[in-house]
């Protein structure tokens, strides 16, 4: 028989499981995950498996290698599970990952030097952040599966297992190329934690070294070596400059400007106003503003804040997609430690339950009614529409796994995703040597506007090549004759 808190943790363990379940694998069936990043991941898991390079062909109309876009390694790892899982492999993994992270935390906090309502209370606290929910309800990205990782990395050095620290270190870092940047801070601020213990600082400060040396070394000398300009992508920080030198030297010379923007809409566009605001109020109610007491848990979320808010694209600053995952698992380590350092037990209880309930709150308010919302039915799981579509989905399922896996296809980006196991596909319009087309007027015509997605498919109805296979309300399955 289990001890009756270990009972809890396998009952709150097993909710949460089935919570992300029908959040995660209800939109993909449903056909609310994208071409971005799922399919186009998913794509790469084919790829790997057959032992080929993937050439980003899924949303790029010259062939590049992937690493060039993400430096993602966990794709290669994972893509034997495919052969499994199919195209629910990444999420199925991802659901996984964010419940080894509350073991993970559970560990952490169940030693005998916290008290015994802790583990349970970060449990909770951390399976219900509304980061996790917004993760979650928006594709696969592997920084999420890295970001749960991190407790484990604390329990091993807390545990003194230097071997196994640096095992998870690694693992974390060959993530995606953005993460050594922010493992590096963990590093430094877990220096100061262990300042007292001479080894343990050391080592610390050689693991901040190598993620420092590792990013360097990925973002500005093995991406541009894949990729076909011989640059890094993703530096989409106009406000601090064109490159990451520009943005340390503007970050160092213009330190008051610089946390000024961390809170203000510094693009410009009205419909940005007021949303690092919510963030920001979220993130203290659910329990931010203890961490000022341990100051170098602020300190490992630095490279997070600045990623987010001086980001070029206000959906970034938002509460949505997988961009706050990060604050989960630093905030729920630091929160719970300086809570079970409160000598009261009743101030200590009231403080532990009003943050576990605020933060519920929070994350039901994001589901419900945030500034920017990519979409509620996927993530009102409270909601019918969350488990139902306009359109016969079964029957679709059906339709599309009669098209060979062998062809050549070109799918909206909602439908792209339940056929990305194959060598060549294209996220519409994109068409190429497409044997097959997809798409729907009702979807979004993403990466065209509306008129443009409207021509674009008329053309197609009135050429000769292309015959209607299927059609059931706004959707289109087309085969080239």
């Amino acid at each position: 028989m289990l001890k009756c808190k270990h009972r809890n943790f396998v009952i709150v363990l097993l909710f949460f499981a089935f919570i992300y379940s029908i959040l995660s694998l209800v939109n993909h069936y449903h056909f609310r995950t994208f071409a971005l990043d799922l399919g186009a991941y998913t794509n790469a898991l084919y790829d790997y498996m057959h032992f080929q390079f993937n050439d980003s062909r899924v949303f790029k109309p010259i062939s590049e290698n992937l690493l060039a876009d993400h430096f993602d390694i966990y794709l290669i790892l994972f893509a034997p599970f495919s052969l499994l899982f199919g195209t629910y492999t990444l999420l199925i993994i991802q659901i996984l990952s964010i419940l080894f992270g509350g073991w993970g935390i559970y560990k952490y906090f169940s030693d005998e030097e916290y008290k015994p309502s802790i583990a349970i209370s970060a449990l909770i606290w951390y399976f219900s952040f509304f980061g996790v929910f917004t993760a979650l309800a928006f594709d696969y990205h592997s920084n999420v599966v890295a970001a749960t990782i991190v407790p484990w990395f604390f329990y091993a050095i807390k545990k003194r297992k230097i071997g196994w620290s640096f095992m998870l270190m690694i693992f974390i870092l060959i993530s995606k190329e953005n993460i050594p940047l922010w493992m590096a801070f963990i590093c430094l601020g877990l220096v100061i934690e262990y300042w007292k213990d001479f080894k343990m600082r050391n080592r610390l400060l050689g693991f901040f070294l190598f993620s420092a040396f590792y990013f360097v070394l990925v973002t500005g000398f093995i991406m541009p070596a894949f990729a076909n300009n011989n640059s890094y992508p993703h530096f989409h920080y106009s406000f601090l400059g064109t490159n990451s030198k520009e943005a340390l030297v503007f970050l160092l010379s213009h330190p008051l400007e610089s946390i000024q923007t961390l809170f203000v809409n510094h693009i410009g566009d009205p419909d940005a106003d007021f949303i690092k605001l919510e963030f920001h109020i979220y993130l203290f109610i659910s329990g931010f503003f203890l961490l000022f007491k341990k100051p170098q848990y602020i300190l490992m979320l630095i490279p997070i804040f600045f990623q987010k808010m001086f980001h070029d694209k206000y959906i970034i600053w938002s509460t949505n997609g997988q961009y706050s995952i990060e604050f989960a698992v630093i905030m729920v380590i630091g929160i719970f430690m300086i809570i079970n350092e409160i000598k009261s037990d009743k101030w200590r209880k009231v403080l532990l339950y009003s943050l576990v309930i605020a933060n519920l709150g929070i994350t039901f308010r994001v589901m419900d009614n945030p500034i920017v919302h990519l979409g509620r039915a996927q993530i009102r799981i409270y909601k019918a529409d969350h488990y139902s579509r306009d359109f016969n989905v079964k029957v679709l399922h059906e339709q599309l796994n009669y098209i060979p896996e062998n062809a050549v296809v070109s799918a909206q980006s909602p439908f792209l995703p339940h056929l990305a196991l194959r060598d060549y596909i294209y996220q519409f319009p994109m068409i190429a040597d497409a044997e097959y087309v997809i798409f729907s007027y009702e979807e979004d015509p993403y990466p065209l506007d509306k008129d443009a997605f409207k021509r674009k498919t008329e053309e197609l109805l009135k050429a000769q090549v292309w015959s209607v296979q299927y059609e059931q309300g706004p959707i289109r399955i087309l085969k080239r004759k």
